[in-house]
């Protein structure tokens, strides 16, 4: 695959102007899609290559086909295993904390989110919590010193804290307490194996050598993590930058005329798009990009939903709280990335008692070839299946969509995709 480097060594000369297509290249380039498959056993280099490359994973408790985490794994790599995410966190090569929402983010990260702990103790987050943390620092500082004493503890280990209660997901005032604790920084966060989060003393869960490194002004912490999110990225608005590892746009705004400055960033103009972009200098633009893939509904190439409408044509919106007769497209639903585009969504629920792969609804999007779609898609999941553990896909009776009824009768395309 030939590429070219879209870097201009004038970072005050005009834009870099882009076609959408070559935007998308570029996007897909940056978040692994453009990267050869593995040809043998997937391991720790291949995992740390895809978090080079996206810079964090979400976390999110949806297990209605598989966590959240391990899914962008598979969508760059293929089958792997299901414990990759955890075992690189176990190595201390992660570490768990609000980058995008609840994320698991390479250690090297910690000095540029300290910011974040700082300004969360001063009272910049979720408002109940400040609250209770402020209400209540006789607990806060008991339930930190009961952590210190005795060790790693989950929520329903402390001898403090309560009962259930309504707000705040059911959490009682221990769990509230160790949030905040998490949240400043005083205390970390790790997976056991039933995926339980258990809390300690940073010094416990990350390596030495990352918390003894200085802590960064707060403006450059979010200078680096503005960088991290172009390279991850590729080329986005001041949004799309911004929201990667959720900083506030009042504050990044600025920072990005100094990251162009710098020239750490290249001003850009997107065909189509109403705001200006910022392109990283070290963008690749392939000729094309051969994947396939199923993507989380929490895949950072999808995450920001208006940047995905306006590189892919392709509106998604999370339905999982919405009542079941108000959804358009179904609970899970998963897009389907074929080479650079977004072709079709299905709707897909794991049956483990069963070892089956359900299909609940199959969408193709207005335009594509109905028979490529559903040989694509009917590959992907045979594909889905085999990294799920699951021994068949079965489509249900009565599931919904254009393409539900093209998959079973559809032929396999042969190759994966990094094959092809």
């Amino acid at each position: 695959m030939l590429r070219r480097s879209v870097a201009c060594p004038d970072v005050t000369s005009t834009p870099e102007r882009l076609g959408i297509a070559a935007a998308r290249r570029i996007a897909l380039a940056a978040q692994g899609f453009a990267d050869a498959a593995p040809s043998g056993r997937i391991d720790r280099r291949h995992v740390r290559r895809v978090f080079d490359r996206i810079g964090l994973v979400q976390i999110d408790s949806v297990n209605i086909v598989a966590r959240s985490h391990e899914l962008p794994l598979y969508a760059r790599l293929g089958p792997c295993s299901r414990r990759a995410v955890l075992d690189a966190a176990a190595r201390q090569e992660l570490f768990e904390y609000w980058g995008h929402e609840a994320s698991f983010i390479p250690v090297e990260h910690h000095p540029d989110l300290r910011h974040k702990m700082v300004a969360a103790e001063a009272g910049a987050a979720w408002s109940g919590i400040v609250r209770f943390a402020r209400d209540n620092p006789a607990l806060i500082e008991d339930i930190h010193a009961e952590i210190a004493a005795l060790g790693p503890r989950s929520a329903g280990e402390l001898s403090m804290g309560g009962g259930r209660k309504g707000p705040w997901w059911g959490w009682n005032d221990g769990k509230i307490a160790l949030e905040w604790l998490f949240w400043c920084g005083r205390l970390a966060a790790r997976r056991r194996s039933t995926f339980e989060r258990e809390y300690g003393l940073p010094e416990w869960f990350i390596p030495a050598a990352i918390l003894a490194q200085p802590t960064p002004p707060a403006d450059e912490q979010r200078k680096n993590l503005l960088a991290a999110a172009a390279r991850s990225i590729g080329v986005g608005t001041a949004k799309d930058l911004a929201d990667y590892y959720r900083l506030k746009m009042v504050n990044a705004r600025p920072l990005l005329d100094e990251l162009v400055e710098d020239g750490r960033l290249l001003r850009a103009e997107v065909e189509g798009w109403r705001q200006p972009a910022f392109l990283h200098p070290a963008a690749r633009v392939p000729r094309r990009i051969r994947a396939r893939a199923l993507l989380s509904p929490f895949d950072s190439l999808v995450w920001e939903r208006d940047r995905t409408l306006r590189l892919f044509g392709f509106r998604y919106r999370l339905e999982f709280y919405t009542p079941a007769p108000k959804r358009t497209y179904g609970y899970y639903v998963m897009p389907l990335l074929v080479d650079d585009t977004i072709p079709a969504r299905v709707d897909l629920k794991a049956d483990r008692r069963g070892r089956r792969l359900l299909v609940l609804g199959a969408f193709a999007v207005d335009g594509v070839d109905h028979a490529r779609t559903a040989a694509e898609l009917a590959a992907e999941l045979r594909r889905f299946a085999t990294f799920l553990d699951l021994d068949d896909v079965t489509v249900e009776p009565g599931a919904r969509g254009d393409l539900a009824g093209r998959i079973e009768r559809a032929p396999s395309t042969g190759a994966d995709p990094g094959e092809q």
